[in-house]
């Protein structure tokens, strides 16, 4: 009897994930993003929350330096590619364009080339890492920097918490020593613990700091988007 009452929990539990996986799936495949993602041809429907934030604040321009941290697969370096290449097709997420500008983008992960852009891979919280990335620049500053980064979730809320606070605080350090008096961040964070910390660190940082949550962004998503503008005099 053991055993069988074993089975039947296990059986239920199956059951129930296959249930949650179709029903993820099903919205998915029916998403309005991601089916127009793969119309114009971008990577991931994540295109069209850049697209909006940069349509609301104006961030990106031919000729600027952008940096996409947490790029892969790399739908935001596709999308400023395309911002920036003013011969672009219009409706397509690959540029046709000669690129007015420089993207560099880093991720863990690995990434298809995107054309014009430069890829380096890497973990961001590696000093090695941000030394390669800071020797790429040139010299020169940002004009804008992205942060699209993520940690892998364990599901205890203190820790997850604290791994995100920790990427975004690393983008806030990157963009005061690397990013032009007038440049931006966009920032990935989410609401839950740490948020207001991260608020006040933007606020310290950024004389204008505008949380933003895209109409891309589903709903049930905790995500939202920090965007610090023209870095306060240190």
């Amino acid at each position: 009897m053991p055993l069988l009452s074993v089975t039947k929990v296990n059986m239920k539990v199956s059951n129930k994930s296959s249930k949650v996986n179709r029903a993820w799936l099903n919205d998915h495949v029916n998403d309005t993003y991601v089916k127009l993602a793969k119309k114009e041809g971008y990577r991931a429907r994540a295109a069209y929350k850049l697209q909006e934030i940069d349509e609301t604040f104006r961030l990106i321009k031919p000729g600027d330096l952008v940096v996409d941290l947490g790029s892969a697969p790399g739908a935001w370096s596709q999308y400023a590619r395309r911002r920036m290449s003013p011969k672009t097709a219009t409706g397509g997420g690959a540029a046709a364009g000669a690129l007015n500008g420089r993207i560099i983008a880093l991720d863990i992960l690995p990434m298809e080339p995107v054309e014009g852009v430069l890829f380096l891979q890497g973990d961001f919280r590696e000093d090695e890492v941000l030394q390669r990335l800071a020797l790429e620049l040139q010299g020169s500053k940002a004009d804008l920097v992205v942060s699209d980064m993520a940690p892998n979730l364990s599901g205890i809320e203190s820790a997850d918490s604290a791994r995100i606070e920790h990427l975004v605080e690393l983008a806030i350090e990157f963009s005061t020593m690397h990013l032009k008096p007038q440049g931006a961040l966009v920032a990935k964070v989410f609401h839950g613990g740490g948020y207001d910390q991260l608020v006040k660190r933007f606020r310290e940082t950024f004389e204008l700091v505008k949380p933003f949550k895209p109409k891309a962004s589903r709903d049930r998503s905790s995500e939202t988007f920090l965007v610090g503008l023209r870095l306060k005099p240190r």
